[in-house]
């Protein structure tokens, strides 16, 4: 079997060694007599599954004891609408920062539940870059700010937080969660679909202050209050089991390489392989600005359109698939996540100077 190099920016690719290890456990989990995917949720065999999952990511990520860790559903997305309504409640204010689409979508959410802000955007320059900000540019009575911290669709990252004072910072992690250490106590809020970085869709992790739960607007559904998936061990209902089991695969996967030192190092120098092509190419240009530039998601044009879709179709043939950039931007875009092996990079690389010596 020959498996391709995909550069999906999600669902995405998941390491080797736990797709093996779920394959083989597939119809029988340890001496269980059943695959995890119908083990009951309330079963001391799946809550061991659970537990050893959580512990492994507090361990990876320094999660503090005050912090709740929860396995929800319903995506990123659905926690545009919990953030507000579980931290909107005293001033019914949050500022947001639009660094692209997804941003854009969690402030316009948030604006149903209160007063949102837009402090600053970098849509002037197609979400090109990160735009600065100071704390005074903050409202000291924001209940919480708001951003993505890492940008899937047009590849820019914070490598340097907005001081935000007192106002507790919440940050959409999504395409980045696990790629490199985050200091946790920094944030009031880390969330993330784990389908980039972590496990197959369905599962999304939510990292919470414990001080932030208990205080949701009344309208809040019971399913969207935090309170009740944290008082229930994120067992309220039925979780994504399965995808909660592949995740603690990742985590054990994480851990054996080195943690997330380890696999940060890995990640530069996979991104660098990258970037030094672009820099110097005479076809291919980024389109991030140097220091904003992500390790996780690299889109790159030509600057011409019909070239850039015989790229993407000569790419898939040459076994590197999902390198068409996102429907909004076009383009291409390489997103190369903790899966991705370096040689992967490598080799997509050695294809791009090939295309370039032949279309240039």
């Amino acid at each position: 079997m020959a498996r391709v190099y995909n550069f999906s920016a999600g669902p995405s690719m998941l390491p080797e060694e736990v797709l093996k290890t779920a394959a083989a456990e597939m119809l029988e989990y340890g001496t269980t007599g059943q695959s995890v995917m119908e083990m009951s949720h309330r079963s001391k065999e799946y809550q061991a599954i659970f537990d050893e999952a959580e512990a492994n990511l507090r361990e990876l990520m320094n999660i503090p004891d005050d912090y709740y860790v929860l396995f929800l559903q319903g995506g990123a997305s659905t926690q545009f609408a919990m953030i507000p309504l579980n931290l909107m409640n005293k001033n019914g204010k949050a500022d947001y920062i639009i660094t692209g689409q997804w941003a854009n979508k969690a402030y316009k959410e948030a604006a149903r539940y209160g007063k949102a802000r837009a402090v600053a955007s970098s849509a002037d320059k197609t979400y090109s870059y990160i735009p600065k900000t100071k704390r005074e540019d903050f409202d000291p009575e924001a209940d919480y700010v708001h951003i993505c911290m890492n940008n899937t669709i047009y590849g820019t990252k914070y490598h340097e937080l907005p001081d935000t004072g007192d106002v507790p910072l919440v940050a959409d992690i999504s395409s980045c969660i696990l790629s490199e250490p985050i200091d946790v106590k920094k944030f009031g809020v880390l969330y993330a679909g784990a389908q980039k970085n972590v496990a197959p869709a369905g599962v999304t992790i939510v990292i919470i202050r414990k001080d932030l739960v208990g205080n949701a607007m009344d309208i809040t559904p019971t399913m969207l209050n935090y309170a009740t998936h944290a008082e229930n061990g994120s067992m309220f209902n039925t979780p994504p089991c399965y995808a909660i089991y592949i995740a603690g695969l990742t985590f054990k996967w994480l851990k054996k390489i080195g943690g997330l030192e380890a696999m940060k190092k890995i990640n530069e120098e996979k991104a660098k392989i990258l970037y030094d092509f672009l820099d110097g190419s005479r076809l291919f240009k980024g389109t991030v600005v140097p220091e904003d530039r992500s390790l996780m998601n690299v889109p790159f044009v030509t600057g011409n359109e019909e070239l850039d879709a015989k790229f993407v179709a000569e790419a898939k043939k040459a076994g590197f698939v999902n390198v068409k950039g996102h429907r909004t931007v076009g383009g291409m875009r390489a997103s190369i996540y903790n899966a991705m092996p370096t040689e992967g990079v490598r080799k997509l690389v050695e294809f791009m100077k090939k295309f370039e010596e032949e279309n240039a």
